[in-house]
């Protein structure tokens, strides 16, 4: 592709929109033009990058068995009737009518419309195990689009759906797709992990989520330094110690703490750490019951892991006027000495102690708090957020690390949620009627594009991963009006795209300085800067975007070694995703 006879409208200033590095990036790059609020264009260079991910994502569900199919993305409100979820799902869902003032929507997601598809052509065992994807659009009426491709109302993504009889099945299928994005994602040569995740809204037993590695990343991950045990700080467990015993305690004592409310005032103040001190939380479940939540002052609740010891779906934090009515404690002082509501404390309060505790008393706080002799606890569970330093949960020696992720992708066991409720059945080899088991897997092919963009960069543009380049080649002509350099420039980028290099000549007629900019925001993986003075020896100049690393390759046979690079390159990658 020649440069000057391609749509790559790169801009110079950042604008003032963009906030995050692959929103910039995109936006400066030619790669993406803002529509709406959460809509993008993709022009021609972005697409590239996107196909190229479709390509990887296609070929490796392709080889998991997994078939290709096309739903589409108006979907009409008796299915979502049907799953229950019409009412349940929030003002994400984008509800439209048609002319005849039936209810459609644009699908979010497409449990439904798969459900609906197999039950009316599955009949019997014998057409199972099945697994459906489908690379298509998706649309999600955010209420904060934000970030460009990232969390974007209209995206790209490949959803796909397994089927099958029981749940050792789906067990199988689960498998095969976790190790299929492994494979997908280290191809496109991402830094990343699969961590254990929470299932949120769509619901089911097991899931995973694939995160890309960067600072940028909205989402908190723990993993262990020694073994593989990866999850997201929502679903991060924390290993269990070795309960204290406190017998030996001195007895109660309350002391003055004259102002002092907030954890790091208490320990200063009573020259103590803040993981001596223990903190209390009033919150209220969907119910409208209280529960005081205990936890060690340098730990941080987790409402999600709440949420599941107490099996409700919403847990909101009481306002003070709430806390005072039902405890009677002035805010800044609570603790649980006396207290009425229940109390669920965090293992570490079972694992610790004697505590410095409020005393539910304005300008006081105990000293030397035991469980079982000044309070009672109605629960111990694991009801923090892991923390940088804690033991894993899984392995002897390892200790939890803290990472920023990108959620990429996501695999869920979702169970008969779908298929019961929609009555998506097969007869069975003794003819009768079984409910199918599901699994959903998806991926958001834009966001991990643009993730890729957050993870590979510089302060002068993007670095491509080789896998999702748009060209792997840039031609830089030095100037093109020199007969010469065009010569040499026509017949290397001739070269290269016989051997089947994806080329991008640079024939336009600009300054040198101007040209290096525009590649190096560009990042193609190799650039070929050809000019008259390395011409006089019948040589150019290739440049590695990466290390910046430069080296003279003879005329004649650079097409040859730039070509033997690229598909090193690809083959290393590929390599990665089969072993890593």
């Amino acid at each position: 592709m020649r440069y000057s006879q391609y749509l790559l409208p790169t801009l110079r200033e950042t604008p003032g929109d963009a906030e995050i590095i692959s929103h910039q990036l995109m936006l400066r790059a030619g790669m993406i033009r803002k529509v709406a609020a959460g809509i993008y264009d993709y022009l021609p260079l972005g697409l590239r990058a996107i196909r190229k991910m479709e390509a990887i994502i296609r070929e490796e569900m392709n080889r998991a068995g997994a078939i290709e199919v096309l739903m589409p993305m108006v979907v009409p409100a008796d299915l979502w009737d049907e799953s229950g979820r019409w009412q349940q799902y929030g003002k994400e869902l984008l509800r439209i009518k048609d002319r005849k003032e039936t209810d459609f929507c644009l699908g979010p997601t497409h449990e439904e419309v798969i459900t609906e598809m197999v039950r009316g052509t599955v009949r019997s065992y014998r057409q199972l195990p099945l697994n459906l994807y489908q690379i298509q659009s998706k649309f999600r009426d955010e209420i904060r689009p934000r970030f460009g491709l990232m969390r974007g109302r209209e995206f790209i993504m490949k959803d796909a759906y397994s089927f099958d009889l029981d749940q050792a099945g789906v067990d199988l299928a689960y498998e095969k797709m976790y190790q299929a994005y492994r494979r997908i994602f280290a191809r496109c040569g991402l830094n990343f992990r699969a961590v254990e995740a929470d299932t949120g809204n769509i619901g089911g037993s097991s899931s995973h989520e694939f995160m890309v590695l960067a600072e940028s990343g909205e989402d908190a991950i723990a993993s262990c330094h020694a073994c593989e045990y990866a999850a997201n700080v929502e679903k991060a467990e924390c290993r269990p110690q070795p309960q204290v015993c406190c017998d030996e305690a001195p007895p109660l004592e309350q002391v003055a703490t004259p102002g002092r409310k907030a954890i790091s005032e208490v320990s200063e103040f009573l020259g103590v750490p803040a993981s001596a001190t223990a903190k209390a939380l009033v919150l209220i479940t969907d119910s409208g019951a209280p529960v005081m939540a205990l936890l060690r002052g340098d730990h941080e609740l987790n409402p999600i892991k709440l949420k599941n010891v107490l099996g409700c779906s919403v847990l909101e934090l009481a306002t003070d006027e709430q806390i005072e009515k039902l405890t009677g404690a002035p805010v800044g002082y609570l603790g649980p000495v006396g207290m009425k509501i229940r109390v669920v404390a965090d293992l570490a309060i079972q694992s610790g102690g004697p505590w410095i505790t409020g005393a539910n008393v304005s300008d006081a706080h105990f000293r030397n708090t035991v469980h079982g002799r000044d309070f009672a606890v109605e629960r111990f569970a694991d009801i923090r957020n892991v923390g940088a330093g804690d033991p894993c949960p899984r392995c002897a020696d390892g200790i939890m690390e803290m990472w920023r992720g990108i959620e990429v992708g996501h695999v869920f066991k979702l169970g008969t949620k779908y298929s019961a409720s929609m009555r998506a059945t097969v007869l069975d080899d003794q003819g009768q009627e079984r409910t199918l088991v599901m699994g959903c897997y998806g991926i958001g092919v834009g966001r991990t594009v643009a993730a890729a963009i957050e993870q590979n960069h510089d302060d002068k543009g993007v670095i491509w991963p080789m896998p999702l380049a748009p060209f792997q080649v840039l031609i830089t002509l030095l100037n093109p009006k020199d007969e010469a350099v065009r010569a040499a420039g026509e017949r290397l980028y001739a070269e290269l795209q016989e051997k089947g290099i994806e080329v991008l000549l640079d024939d336009r007629d600009e300054r040198a300085g101007s040209k290096f900019a525009d590649a190096d925001l560009l990042g193609m993986p190799l650039r070929v800067t050809i000019g008259s003075k390395a011409l006089q020896e019948a040589a150019v100049e290739l440049q590695e975007r990466r290390s910046g690393a430069r080296s003279l390759l003879p005329l004649a046979e650079a097409a040859g070694s730039i070509a033997t690079q690229v598909r090193a390159a690809l083959a290393a990658g590929a390599q990665e995703a089969v072993h890593g």
